[in-house]
């Protein structure tokens, strides 16, 4: 049997798939503002900050913080519109069934997401209540590929970082699960989540069983 104890989750990517929301918004605003901003640029914003997405989408050019204030809150405004659309049916394939496996084996929940809309997300997808901490975009200030905010989810948890698991489907994610001595599990594509510890290409493909017993099996 293991020593895992708890389980912390990515959100876009892995619980559902908020992407295309943060790329439309993103989209709207390089366009109204004459930016150029493709889908490939997009990719490179998966996993980090609101901040930190508007500095790449920038490219280098300089604005006064209150200008990059003013974007990050227009931005969010049209994505806060397409969440509005979400609805328990928006979980991804698997999502349900893993958390409820899970929580039935006495693992406890933990959420560690940049965004600073998780809660409503969670809220929208009906699936709060199964979280026993939440992390998100206001917990701690320096993101991901930093380990801090799942070593806080863990610190929630009170449960040490070697005995907790970190699903993610962003590089930034997998490097902060690692630097943290947590159990990296990459959902989604292997060029963006080749240096975790096991890579699957969506949380459907999941056995809890098999994944226990991989972990008991594992060298610390």
């Amino acid at each position: 049997m293991s020593d895992i104890s708890a389980f912390i989750f990515d959100l876009d990517g892995v619980i559902t798939d908020t992407a295309e929301y943060h790329y439309q918004a993103w989209k709207r605003l390089a366009d109204e503002e004459g930016l150029p901003f493709t889908r490939a640029d997009n990719e490179a914003l998966r996993g980090v900050s609101r901040r930190e997405s508007l500095l790449r989408l920038l490219k280098g050019k300089v604005l006064p913080e209150a200008q990059l204030e003013a974007y990050m809150a227009r931005k969010n405004a049209y994505y806060r519109a397409f969440l509005a659309q979400l609805t328990p049916a928006d979980l991804l394939e698997g999502v349900a069934e893993f958390l409820a496996q899970a929580r039935a084996r006495g693992i406890k929940l933990g959420l560690g997401s940049a965004s600073k809309n998780a809660r409503e997300v969670l809220n929208n997808l009906g699936i709060a209540d199964q979280f026993d901490a939440i992390g998100d975009g206001y917990s701690v200030s320096r993101t991901k590929p930093a380990p801090d905010l799942f070593v806080w989810v863990a610190g929630r948890l009170n449960v040490p970082p070697a005995q907790c698991v970190v699903f993610e489907d962003a590089e930034a994610g997998i490097a902060a699960a690692r630097e943290c001595g947590m159990y990296a599990v990459g959902i989604g594509d292997p060029t963006r989540v080749g240096a975790a510890d096991l890579i699957v290409p969506s949380v459907a493909h999941l056995q809890l069983d098999d994944l226990l017993s991989r972990l008991a099996l594992r060298t610390h």
